[in-house]
C-alpha cells in the first residue's frame, strides 16, 4: 500500500469495497441467525403448548366422569384415583406456569406471530382454569358421595343388628326352670348393654341421615335461587331483545312505508303526465323525474339493509308495514322502467313530429285509443286487442271467423310482434302508427307535387281547365265535384279554380 509501485487508490477502494460487502453478509447472517432462533422459539412453544393442551384435554375426561360410586368401597376407590389426580394437577402447575411465562416473554418481546401467541395463551390460562374447576366439583361430589355411602353402610350394619336382636326379644321360650331362667336373665342383661351402645349408634345415624337431608335441600335451595337468577337474568336479555326487534321493526316500517306511499304517488303522477297531450316542454319534467326515480334507488339501499338486519335477528313478522323488501324492489323496479319507456315514447313521438310530420293530434290520438283498448294497464295489448284497436283507427280489417287465416292482419303482426310472443307493447305499437302516418304523409306529398305540376306556374289551385286537360274525365269529375274553390289571401273567390291543397290533405286525414 506504501509502494509507488501499485495503485494504491485503486487497491484501497477494492479492499473497503469487500470489507463492506463481507461486513454486510456478516450482518445479515447474524440477523437470520436472530430470525430462525426467534422463530425456533415460537414454534417450540407452539409444540409445548399443543402437549400441555393434550395433557389438559386427556385429564378434562377424567374429572368429567359422572361415576360417583355405587356403594362404599367403590366411593373410597375413586376418591382415592382422585386424590392422586389432583396431586398430579397441583405437581404439574409448575410447568404450566413455565409455558406461560415462556409464551408472555414472546408476546412481551415484540416477536413475529404476537397476536397468536396473545390468542392462544388466554385459551390455555382458560383451558388450565376450566380442568381445575371440574376437578374441584368432582372432588366435592365424591366427598358427598362418601359420606352418603357411608351413611348407607352404617344404616345396613345398624338394620343388620335389630334383625339379629329382634328373633332375641321376640321369642317365647322364658325357662322352665330356675337355672335356665337365670341364664335368660343374664343373657337379656348383656342385650341390654349392646341395646344401649347401638342406641347411641342408631342415634348418630339419624342425626347424620337428617344432615344429609339438610345439605341436600340447601343445595336444592341453592341450585334452585341459582336457576332463579339465571332466568331472570334471561328474561332480562330476552326483553331487550325483543326491544331491539321492535325498534328494528318500526324503523323499518316507517322506511318502507313512505317509500311505497312516494311509488304510488309517483306512479299516479307520471300516468297523469303520459294522458296529458305529448309535448316538447313535457320531456325535461319526465327527465327530472326520472333522475329522482334513480336517486330514490339510495333509499331502497336502505331498506334492504334494514331488511337484512331483521332476516339476520330472526324477525320474521312485522306488524307496523305490510310490505317486504322484495316487493319494494320490485315496485321500484317496474316505477323505473315506466319512467324510461314514457321518456323514450315522447323523445320518440316528437322525433317523428319533427321529421315526418305526424301531428301531435295524431300521436295523441295514437296513444288515447291504445290505453283504451289496455283495460289491465299493462302497458300492452294481445292481438284481439290490437286488432279491435286498429278498427278504431279506420284500418278495414276483414271479419274472419276464429280459426281462419287472416293474411292481412298476419301480415301487420309481422311488423310489429316479428317473435310472436302475443303481446304488442305501446313502443312496438307506437312505432307501427307512426310509420303508417309517415307513408301517407309522403304519399300526399306527392300527389300534392302532382298537381302543383298540372297548374301553371306552380300556383296553389289548379283551374278546370287543367284537369280536363292533364286527367282522364272520370279523375276530373271527381276532383271537380270534391275539391273546394280556392280563396285567396283576401278571402275572394277565383273562378274555376280548385284548392288542390286543401283537397289532398284531406283525403289522406279521412
Amino acid at each position: 500500500m506504501t509502494s509507488s509501485a501499485f495503485d494504491t487508490s485503486q487497491v484501497k477502494d477494492k479492499r473497503d469495497t469487500i470489507n463492506g460487502r463481507f461486513q454486510k453478509i456478516k450482518s445479515m447472517a447474524a440477523s437470520r441467525r436472530a430470525k430462525l432462533n426467534e422463530s425456533h422459539r415460537l414454534h417450540q412453544f407452539f409444540r409445548d403448548m399443543d402437549d400441555e393442551e393434550s395433557w389438559i384435554k386427556e385429564k378434562k375426561l377424567l374429572v368429567s366422569s359422572e361415576d360417583y360410586g355405587r356403594d362404599l368401597t367403590g366411593v373410597q376407590n375413586l376418591r382415592k384415583k382422585h386424590k392422586r389426580l389432583e396431586a398430579e394437577l397441583a405437581a404439574h402447575e409448575p410447568a404450566i406456569q413455565g409455558v406461560l411465562d415462556t409464551g408472555k416473554k414472546l408476546s412481551d418481546d415484540n416477536t413475529i406471530g404476537k397476536e397468536e401467541i396473545q390468542q392462544r395463551l388466554a385459551q390455555f390460562v382458560e383451558h388450565w382454569k376450566e380442568l381445575k374447576q371440574l376437578a374441584a366439583a368432582r372432588g366435592q361430589r365424591l366427598e358427598e358421595s362418601l359420606e352418603y355411602q357411608q351413611f348407607v353402610a352404617n344404616v345396613e350394619e345398624e338394620e343388620a343388628w335389630i334383625n339379629e336382636k329382634m328373633t332375641l326379644v321376640a321369642s317365647e321360650d322364658y325357662g322352665d326352670t330356675l337355672a335356665a331362667i337365670q341364664g335368660l336373665l343374664k343373657k337379656h342383661e348383656a342385650f341390654e348393654t349392646d341395646f344401649t351402645v347401638h342406641k347411641d349408634r342408631v342415634n348418630d345415624v339419624c342425626t347424620n341421615g337428617q344432615d344429609l337431608i339438610k345439605k341436600a335441600l340447601e343445595e336444592t335451595w341453592r341450585n334452585l335461587q341459582k336457576i332463579i337468577k339465571e332466568r331472570e337474568l334471561e328474561l332480562q336479555k330476552e326483553q331487550r331483545r325483543q326491544e331491539e326487534n321492535d325498534k328494528l321493526r318500526q324503523e323499518f316500517a316507517q322506511h318502507a312505508n313512505a317509500f311505497h306511499q312516494w311509488i304510488q304517488e309517483t306512479r299516479l303522477g307520471l300516468v297523469t303526465k303520459a294522458e296529458a297531450p305529448s309535448h316538447a316542454s313535457l320531456l325535461p319534467t319526465l327527465q327530472r323525474k326520472h333522475q329522482e326515480i334513480r336517486a330514490m334507488r339510495s333509499q331502497l339501499k336502505k331498506i334492504e339493509d334494514l331488511g337484512a338486519a331483521m332476516e339476520e335477528a330472526l324477525i320474521l313478522d312485522n306488524k307496523y308495514t305490510e310490505h317486504s323488501t322484495v316487493g319494494l324492489a320490485q315496485q321500484w323496479d317496474q316505477l323505473d322502467q315506466l319512467g324510461m319507456r314514457m321518456q323514450h315514447n315522447l323523445e320518440q313521438q316528437i322525433q317523428a313530429r319533427n321529421t315526418t310530420g305526424v301531428t301531435e293530434e295524431a300521436l295523441k290520438e295514437f296513444s288515447m285509443m291504445f290505453k283504451h283498448f289496455d283495460k289491465d294497464k299493462s302497458g300492452r295489448l294481445n292481438h284481439q286487442e290490437f286488432k279491435s284497436c286498429l278498427r278504431s283507427l279506420g284500418y278495414d280489417l276483414p271479419m274472419v271467423e276464429e280459426g281462419e287465416p287472416d293474411p292481412e292482419f298476419e301480415a301487420i303482426l309481422d311488423t310489429v310482434d316479428p317473435n310472436r310472443d302475443g303481446h304488442v307493447s305501446l313502443q312496438e305499437y307506437m312505432a307501427f302508427m307512426i310509420s303508417r302516418e309517415t307513408e301517407n304523409v309522403k304519399s300526399s306529398e306527392e300527389i300534392e307535387s302532382a298537381f302543383r305540376a298540372l297548374s301553371s306556374e306552380g300556383k296553389p289551385y289548379v283551374t278546370k281547365e287543367e284537369l280536363y286537360q292533364n286527367l282522364t274525365r272520370e279523375q276530373a269529375d271527381y276532383c271537380v265535384s270534391h275539391m273546394k274553390p280556392f280563396v285567396d289571401g283576401k278571402g275572394r273567390e277565383l273562378p274555376t279554380a280548385f284548392d288542390y291543397v286543401e283537397f289532398t290533405r284531406s283525403l289522406f286525414v279521412n
